[in-house]
């Protein structure tokens, strides 16, 4: 068998995409895993990816993680960005709006239209749904919710008024000013939502535990070749976080439906 390995949930440019295959080249290389592994370029829908029986290494969210990957795939280690918004391996979300679009607290957002990458994101629903949740009247706060599939593609909504807010994944949010100042111009952060648990490591299901082991020790551990490539992805060091701490993404959906918001809307 040939495993599959891919680290893809922050390639929003080409140096990104080629410094987390670096990354993950070095990881793969510390802990001695080398021969038939192929790294994927086109992964296809994620959730099929990370369900792949011959899965060994992936990032995932974390609320995919919690509702359909337990079971699938093993929690290895979460990484520790540098960046406004994350605490050791939490992160939060950045509430993003347009500077000249009247909207100065979240409750200014009353009626307008929310860019939301996926239905299955902690960062870019569930977050912002938890936010939203002791706002909403009837279970309902926003006009139109847009589902735009990616982060970047949530930023150029609001960015271009075809939405007024976006609930956007920290790193991704710290990524996008550095790689393309461009497409943040005139976008204002509004603050930050809850934190949770940041996008876990994972391995498949299939991965032999003495592999899994060695993957998670050099992690936690790294040497001097793995940290040359954490250093330009803005990763300070990993931590081994369980599914308790994972349970954190659930709380945060559970409060907003006990206050009547089970839904984004």
């Amino acid at each position: 068998m040939t495993w599959k390995a891919a680290l893809p949930m922050y390639n929003v440019s080409p140096r990104l995409r080629q410094g987390y295959d670096a990354l993950l080249e070095a990881l793969l290389a510390d802990a001695g895993v080398t021969g038939a592994v192929e790294l994927v370029d086109d992964t296809g829908p994620l959730l099929d990816f990370w369900q792949r029986p011959d899965l060994l290494f992936a990032q995932t969210c974390g609320y995919p993680w919690l509702h359909a990957l337990r079971g699938h795939a093993t929690l290895v280690a979460t990484p520790a960005f540098d960046v406004p918004g994350c605490d050791g391996s939490d992160y939060s979300s950045v509430l993003v709006v347009r500077g000249d679009g009247g909207i100065r607290t979240l409750d200014d957002a009353r009626g307008r239209v929310a860019a939301v990458n996926e239905r299955h994101s902690n960062s870019g629903m569930n977050a912002l749904r938890h936010a939203v949740a002791p706002l909403a009247r009837d279970g309902r706060f926003f006009g139109r919710v847009e589902w735009s599939g990616s982060h970047a593609a949530s930023v150029r909504l609001v960015r271009d008024s075809a939405a007024d807010v976006a609930s956007i994944d920290c790193v991704t949010w710290a990524y996008l000013r550095e790689e393309d100042p461009a497409s943040v111009e005139g976008l204002v952060p509004l603050g930050f939502t809850a934190a949770s648990p940041g996008l876990p490591f994972i391995a498949g299901k299939s991965v032999p535990d003495a592999v899994l082991r060695r993957l998670r020790a050099v992690l936690l551990d790294p040497g001097s070749r793995l940290r040359q490539a954490m250093a330009p992805l803005r990763i300070r060091g990993f931590a081994h976080r369980d599914e308790r701490d994972y349970a954190r993404i659930g709380h945060l959906e559970e409060h907003a439906a006990s206050l009547g918001y089970p839904a984004l809307r």
